[in-house]
């Protein structure tokens, strides 16, 4: 499907994925054109996406795709709902379950039993989305199941009382990649962004979350797809200054280039331009820095 599948079964790998596309658990006639927009892994919607009365048909649709040859994500309904213990039912086991996104994610108990309940073959996300939920992020982040955590840029706004822009909710980005580095998560997945007449802004906000350390982006539109896998893949200039930088080091020696000292953390950042590149730019990072 992308770069995030897993090496050794093929299989998209939510510990990698960079773009993450929702598609409406009551509409399977879009599944299959979910899987075809590039993204990384493909995110059934049973939650804010399917009203009341469609909860069980989406279930129903999802678990007969996921037990069909499809492969994805799903979001269930949060603990505490009347439709969180049926979706759980229906999806555990299912084969082409590769995770689970857990929205208002905030207790860690609970993660952990759904981890269990679920088997190691699928991963479980945190949505955090709430004050509580960031508030408790760096447990979050240590509890034992969780493979990864993403970030509800929404519908914290709402519980904040905040609006939903950088700014106001820099601090809770920034909680929750530094959650994740502490904990040896990958890092967390960026938000949604909501515009989808101005085809700047899933750029804009792309590069604003790699900027703050996030690795990967939820999507709500199959066009935004493109602009995330291009925001998180290093750009060609990125990939030749760190060819540059490595090569510049390979004396094992401090070395100059363009006036700049390139000490450890800047061979370090080279290094990870590299293997972020991957096979996309027919990079040859070694498997680990080089030292000077």
């Amino acid at each position: 499907m992308s770069q995030a599948a897993d090496q050794g079964s093929g299989r998209p790998d939510a510990r990698s994925a960079c773009s993450w596309l929702f598609v409406p658990g009551d509409r399977p006639d879009r599944f299959g054109k979910a899987v075809a927009s590039g993204a990384d892994l493909v995110v059934c919607d049973l939650e804010d996406a399917v009203g009341v009365d469609a909860k069980a048909p989406a279930r129903g649709e999802v678990a007969r795709w996921l037990a069909g040859g499809g492969v994805g994500c799903v979001r269930i309904n949060a603990h505490g709902t009347p439709f969180h213990d049926a979706d759980v039912a229906a999806l555990a086991g299912a084969p082409g379950l590769v995770a689970v996104m857990v929205p208002k994610a905030e207790d860690p108990r609970r993660l952990t039993a759904l981890s269990e309940r679920l088997g190691p073959g699928t991963a479980v996300v945190g949505l955090v989305e709430t004050a509580l939920g960031v508030h408790r992020v760096h447990r979050l982040a240590a509890t034992p199941g969780v493979a990864r955590l993403a970030f509800g840029s929404v519908d914290l706004a709402l519980d904040l009382g905040a609006e939903d822009a950088a700014l106001p909710l820099l601090f809770a980005r920034s909680a929750l990649v530094l959650a994740c580095r502490v904990a040896g998560l990958p890092a967390p997945v960026d938000g949604v962004t909501r515009e989808l007449d101005d085809p700047s802004a899933i750029g804009s906000d792309t590069a604003a979350a790699v900027g703050v350390g996030f690795g990967g982006k939820l999507c709500v539109h199959p066009k935004q797809v493109s602009a995330v896998n291009a925001g998180f893949r290093p750009s060609d200039a990125d990939v030749r200054h760190a060819r540059e930088v490595l090569a510049a080091a390979a004396g094992g020696s401090a070395a100059r280039i363009g006036g700049q000292m390139i000490d450890r953390p800047v061979l370090e950042h080279a290094w990870r331009v590299l293997r972020r590149a991957g096979s996309d730019s027919g990079s040859d990072a070694p498997d680990s820095p080089p030292t000077i």
